[in-house]
């Protein structure tokens, strides 16, 4: 399990290398996704809050990189934070998930990729619940649910 001080390692020292890689042109990724999935996971775009069912579903299960498929969290890490966008405590591998430092928009954030495709995800901060004690805040967008 990650910690915030895990978290910060790896935006100074660099991330893990990743199980696998997907690479794609910008081209190739606007022709195989819908335009919102799209601008969310290519271009960091934020999907509003409040806009997608997946933030009430709390059914078992695995939510995937919407771009490359990639397993990123279980349903038993998700929990309601109440921001509005679907929120986990731990990702499904050490190694699944990258970190990076985002001072856009006048904020000092952490942002969140997929390791294998570099999808925008969304942010990571370091108020969630116990273990962790990370909120994985995550664009539905940017995921597929499975079974």
């Amino acid at each position: 399990m990650l910690t915030w001080t895990d978290v910060t390692v790896r935006i100074r020292r660099g991330n893990p290398p990743p199980p696998r890689r997907v690479e794609r042109s910008e081209a190739e990724w606007q022709a195989l996704l819908p335009a919102a999935v799209f601008a969310v996971t290519r271009h960091s775009a934020t999907e509003r809050p409040f806009s997608s069912d997946m933030c009430g579903l709390f059914t078992p299960g695995r939510y995937h990189c919407a771009c490359c498929d990639t397993f990123l969290f279980d349903a038993q890490t998700k929990f309601d934070s109440g921001t509005g966008w679907p929120s986990f405590t731990d990702p499904a591998a050490p190694d699944v998930v990258a970190y990076h430092g985002d001072d856009s928009h006048g904020m000092i954030r952490v942002e969140t990729t997929c390791a294998v495709c570099d999808a925008h995800l969304g942010h990571v901060f370091p108020d969630g619940p116990p273990p962790s004690g990370l909120r994985y805040c995550i664009n539905a967008l940017a995921l597929k649910k499975a079974k």
